[in-house]
């Protein structure tokens, strides 16, 4: 798989098969992906990977406690801006519409998208997952090396034929995350991924992207 065919391959998958993933593929991933670039070479990023028990463990308590309705742990960071601004509040709206809507369910259902939610927590049935972690006293640079480094293990998880969901809804959870990892109490939780392969039954409508003009200037002689 070339570079260009796992760009346009990858995508936030939410459904997968229980498949395990191989331990020596998580292996060659994670060890590539720390070349990925960052400011200085720090390197900011703290991973925790789990499967089998462990996992299946802290999907269980995470299901029951938002099933349970207990109030999500006081916010890190903050997730998206309060007033959200255009063009990026219709992008997230038409998100929303086209997801809930591959699963049949009406935008005004409020019940019906909390046990879609749900789904996270249970990594969307994914049998991997890696939490990463920052210092808490790294800033705005360092936080963009993040979304270096995950950007490049979830290329190279397509070139293992593997399907990946970052999900910052893991951050709500934090508490709970940190009961089965145990981090030191200088990091942050930032995300969670889930990793597997795709269970090609879920129906998905993947969502479309701005057009280059929109987005991208070119200022040429």
């Amino acid at each position: 798989m070339d570079v260009y065919e796992a760009v346009l391959s990858r995508r936030a998958v939410r459904g997968f098969t229980d498949e395990p993933v191989p331990a020596e593929a998580l292996e060659r991933v994670l060890a590539a992906a720390s070349w990925a670039p960052s400011g200085s070479n720090i390197q900011p990023w703290r991973i925790y990977v789990l499967t089998g028990a462990p996992l299946a463990c802290l999907k269980k308590v995470a299901i029951e406690r938002v099933a349970a309705g207990f109030p999500w742990d006081e916010r890190e960071f903050e997730m998206y801006p309060t007033s959200l601004k255009s063009p990026y509040v219709e992008r997230r709206r038409a998100f929303g519409n086209e997801r809930y809507a591959s699963l049949g369910i009406a935008r005004q259902d409020w019940d019906a998208r909390q046990r879609a939610a749900i789904g996270n927590w249970d990594c969307f049935g994914a049998p991997a997952a890696l939490f990463c972690y920052i210092d808490r006293d790294l800033g705005r640079p360092q936080w963009s090396d993040l979304g270096m480094y995950l950007q490049t293990v979830m290329l190279l998880l397509r070139a293992e034929g593997l399907h990946s969901c970052p999900q910052m809804a893991w951050s709500q959870v934090r508490e709970t995350v940190a009961e089965t990892v145990r981090p030191p109490d200088d990091l942050m939780l930032f995300c969670g991924m889930s990793i597997g392969y795709e269970d090609h039954a879920v129906n998905y409508i993947r969502t479309g992207r701005a057009s280059l003009g929109e987005t991208v200037t070119f200022i040429g002689g």
